[in-house]
């Protein structure tokens, strides 16, 4: 939404300012199909040509996203660490063996049935359910597991960032292409030398909105949308740090209540819910 408007704001101060101070806003509308189908054309086609497919679905799955609000709430953060504590407490209470079947099979898990917004999403619960297998099993200490986690969270890092990676070099580009339009009105316009004053100065202004639309979508459109994947991409770590933290906490023997606040102090402090809050909503959950 904010991106929206963002786009928004950008587009009415520019051309307003210019229509404002006597531009002819009809010299950049004239020339703007073409100039988009020789930007955007040879945007798209370095970018096809620069990534692994891979990388282009994973871009088009981050640029949807950058479009949505953040699923990374307090509610959400909320519900993690009641599950967490849910989990750590029946360990706790039932020995290591009682949740190898809620690892196992965390869809049939009531536990994790309890809490859909953390339960319903894939790879926090293979993340979770992996760490916790490991501690059933018993045959890692907690130093070889967080060893095991910082590597996991690093890849996921890195695989998310690829992503962001391909949209600055998107926006790197952009004005590069602008001046290759630039180039190819200029060279229209030098084979038309014969015309009239007022043709040839039209045929100029046309040409320079290639370099003027290059430099616009790369800092207004382009590299905004690489900013918010990148931030996206950030709070998915945090949770994975969260859930880190709050695990290792327990296996070096503190209880449910003290690891999932290890957990709590982790996340970023717009999402990070008050221990009253925390102790409350775990109470009546």
């Amino acid at each position: 939404m904010f991106v929206l408007i963002g786009w928004a704001v950008i587009l009415v101060c520019v051309f307003g300012v210019y229509i404002f101070h006597g531009g002819n806003i009809m010299v950049v509308l004239k020339a703007l199909p073409f100039e988009l189908i020789t930007i955007g054309g040879a945007t798209v086609g370095a970018f096809l040509a620069n990534n692994q497919m891979k990388v282009v679905k994973a871009t088009m799955r981050g640029l949807s996203a950058c479009f949505k609000g953040s699923k990374y709430t307090k509610e959400r953060y909320l519900e993690l660490m009641a599950l967490m504590y849910d989990i750590l407490q029946k360990a706790r209470k039932e020995g290591l063996m009682a949740i190898e079947k809620d690892v196992e099979e965390p869809h049939e898990s009531a536990l994790f049935q309890k809490y859909p917004a953390v339960g319903g999403d894939h790879h926090v619960v293979e993340f979770i359910t992996d760490y916790l297998r490991m501690m059933v099993s018993g045959n890692l200490n907690a130093h070889e597991i967080e060893s095991l986690m910082d590597s996991e969270i690093e890849t996921h890092h890195h695989e998310e960032h690829a992503a962001v990676a391909a949209l600055q070099r998107v926006a790197g580009g952009l004005p590069a292409f602008g001046i290759v339009a630039a180039v190819l009105g200029v060279v229209n316009t030098m084979g038309s030398v014969g015309q009239p004053p007022a043709v040839l100065g039209g045929m100029i202004g046309s040409a320079l909105v290639g370099t003027f639309l290059g430099i616009l979508l790369a800092y207004a459109f382009a590299e905004p949308l690489a900013g918010v994947l990148e931030q996206k991409v950030e709070e998915t770590g945090k949770e994975l740090q969260c859930i880190k933290t709050t695990l290792l906490a327990s296996m070096q023997g503190y209880n449910p209540a003290t690891a999932i606040e290890f957990g709590r102090k982790v996340l970023y402090s717009t999402e990070r819910p008050s221990f009253v809050e925390l102790e409350s909503f775990v109470k009546r959950k």
